[in-house]
């Protein structure tokens, strides 16, 4: 698990801050000009046979920085973690800040788990129990576009599958709610995927550890989810 806690400070509110679980590394979603500057600089000085797919590479990210900007996230963190079969299982995990425009956040979540259910159980949306309160969990499979050219004769692009599992959790302070989402291609790990998941949310706290020591307060709220990656990673 990552010793440091990220924080969220998004203009005016809602501050949050989180434990990201070892495994995964953070994306900068606020680079400087200078950084970007440097990246640019970095990409020319490559050889040409691999330049062109380095160019890409970096215009990917800065197109991913700007949609995730623009979508009120926090922090976007990519994940790699042996499968099991000697290959490495991809995931993306974000942490988003969504306005739920002047009404009471717990309000929206409840109407949504009852449209979701019909107000009877399902795997739909879920409530679940977390320290910062009632959290709400939901996940799906889907289609997806996936890389790699088609076959000839193909017009439409390649599909693939991915799990992806979300917990919305209120904060009424600034009438925002809090996403921790998962997404990953390895449909078949969506078990692990899960706990990580709900680990990663357990970490989730409104109050400033720092105000009780950093170093005792980030090792505290981040053991959920380093625990999880350990259990079901190695």
């Amino acid at each position: 698990m990552n010793k440091h806690l990220g924080v969220a400070d998004t203009a005016p509110q809602p501050m949050f801050w989180y434990g990201l679980p070892h495994g995964y590394l953070e994306l900068d979603l606020n680079p400087s000009s200078e950084g970007v500057a440097e990246l640019a600089r970095r990409v020319s000085g490559f050889p040409q046979e691999v330049r062109d797919r380095v160019a890409q590479l970096f215009r990917l990210y800065a197109t991913t920085v700007m949609m995730l900007r623009k979508q009120s996230v926090a922090t976007c963190a990519l994940g790699m973690h042996p499968d099991g079969n000697g290959e490495a299982s991809l995931s993306v995990l974000t942490i988003s800040a969504v306005p739920s425009t002047g009404a009471n956040p717990k309000l929206v979540l409840a109407d949504m788990v009852t449209s979701h259910t019909g107000g009877g159980a399902s795997d739909g949306m879920q409530p679940i129990e977390l320290p910062v309160g009632i959290g709400f969990l939901t996940e799906q499979v889907r289609k997806t576009a996936a890389p790699g050219v088609p076959p000839e004769g193909q017009e439409e692009p390649l599909e693939g599958s991915v799990w992806q599992g979300m917990v919305a959790v209120p904060d009424t302070r600034t009438s925002s709610i809090i996403t921790v989402q998962l997404v990953t291609p390895a449909v078949e790990l969506s078990d692990d995927y899960r706990t990580v998941l709900l680990g990663t949310a357990r970490t989730l706290t409104f109050t400033d550890p720092a105000a009780a020591g950093t170093e005792h307060d980030a090792d505290s709220v981040s053991s959920s989810a380093a625990q999880a990656v350990r259990n079901d990673f190695g």
